[in-house]
């Protein structure tokens, strides 16, 4: 990065238009917490397309009390904070201090002044979130599991930091790196190309009872002008994703089947409530029918490498539904995910759980997965689906002769459409 003297030679833009210097450097990323506890891969990805912000000495970057929209990161420069009772400090580039944001609280604490020229760097403040709830995740074992030898083995291999996260399929990978560059609608269907049988599956849903149509979709750009660009990455991820619940091992492979069978079903049920009640987007609500037990797949791997005699079928199941949902945090965190699906992961089997006003993804994939569970044992020790959080959420909700969610319920052919697209 040039100096901060050079960064500010020139012609001085208007006051209220931001100025920009070089892009971040992954170095200086790697200092700034909890930046630094990301991947790699995610520092190199966030600093090709970041710059640094160049702030005039003098200039009053906030104010006591105003609301904070963003989290800023002092890179060169020294500014002055004082608080509402004139006490004053002061944080140079560099310093212990400027490792942490200077700000990311929903309201500022203090004003703060440039002392000098300075280099900042604005990110989301949603960042101290994403550090706390997805970088320091732990596993805890319930008391009633102390004995669980499988559980206990696979905590101390998650927390030793030697989980093993699958790779995401190429082709999902390519598309969503092209979309984060603004590619264009002919070059993404380019990348979809390279694979013939997700390009005929998108072809396929386009033509599907789940969308409205009167001309049918000839061709892959067809296809991917009537779902749009988003929805189209959501849903080749989905379509890319069966051969990551695949695995040589006799051990795990049914079970590996089983599990992908189910998360079928839950993600179609998520699709068709999604585009009933239209608060949440159908192919986000897909998708993350899709990856909510992802945590389940390294688990899997894990104890398919352990000696025969440690395998217990009992500890197997216990032990799954204890880490799946912090492991598929921890997968989907790597895979570069937005925060809404990583909070799926960690809380789809918490009936109770009630993280937004309006009805959220969370939410729907909770409702589905009740509904699922509901349907499937009815006598099962399951809350009543009104009863939580999530369905107070649903306007004009009613009841199946099952008491399951009668929209659902009444939705069997859209169900088995979303169910016969997915399935190869």
């Amino acid at each position: 990065m040039a100096s901060i003297r050079d960064l500010f030679s020139g012609r001085k833009p208007s006051s209220t238009e931001p100025r920009f210097g070089g892009k971040v450097s992954p170095k200086i990323l790697e200092q700034l917490f909890p930046i630094r506890n990301f991947s790699e891969e995610i520092r190199q990805s966030f600093a090709v397309e970041n710059h640094v912000e160049l702030i005039s000495s003098g200039t009053t970057l906030f104010t006591f009390d105003s609301p904070a929209n963003c989290a800023i990161y002092l890179i060169e420069g020294s500014i002055r904070f004082t608080d509402q009772n004139g006490t004053s400090y002061m944080i140079e580039a560099g310093s212990a201090q400027a490792k942490f944001p200077i700000c990311s609280g929903n309201k500022h604490t203090t004003t703060a002044v440039a002392q000098t020229d300075l280099a900042i760097l604005r990110v989301s403040k949603n960042i101290m979130a994403a550090g706390n709830r997805f970088q320091h995740q732990s596993i805890e074992i319930p008391d009633n599991l102390r004995n669980n030898q499988i559980l206990a083995l696979f905590v101390d291999h998650f927390h030793d930091h030697e989980l093993e996260v699958p790779s995401l399929p190429e082709v999902a990978l390519k598309l969503r790196k092209a979309i984060q560059q603004d590619v264009s609608l002919v070059d993404a269907v380019k990348i979809i190309q390279l694979d013939p049988v997700i390009s005929a599956k998108l072809i396929e849903v386009a033509n599907c009872p789940l969308y409205i149509t009167v001309v049918p979709a000839t061709n892959c750009l067809q296809a991917v002008t009537r779902i749009g660009l988003n929805a189209t990455r959501n849903l080749v991820v989905a379509l890319s994703l069966k051969q990551i619940f695949k695995s040589n091992s006799p051990l795990i492979k049914d079970r590996l089947e089983k599990l992908w069978k189910q998360s079928l079903y839950l993600s179609a049920l998520c699709h068709v409530l999604a585009s009933t009640c239209k608060h949440v987007n159908p192919e986000d609500a897909l998708l993350a029918g899709l990856v909510c037990d992802i945590g389940a797949i390294p688990f899997l791997s894990f104890v398919s490498h352990l000696p025969k005699e440690f395998i217990v079928e009992r500890e197997i199941k216990q032990a799954q539904l204890v880490v799946s949902g912090v492991v598929g945090a921890t997968v989907l965190t790597e895979w570069q995910f937005a925060d809404e699906f990583i909070d799926v992961a960690l809380n789809s089997r918490n009936w109770y759980q009630d993280n937004s006003d309006e009805l959220s993804l969370t939410d729907i994939v909770v409702l589905s997965r009740l509904h699922a569970l509901i349907g499937k044992n009815p006598n099962g020790e399951l809350p009543a689906i009104t009863a939580i959080p999530a369905a107070s959420k649903l306007k004009d909700i009613a009841l199946s002769p099952e008491n399951t969610l009668s929209i659902l319920h009444d939705a069997k052919a859209k169900i088995h459409a979303a169910l016969t697209i997915l399935t190869s």
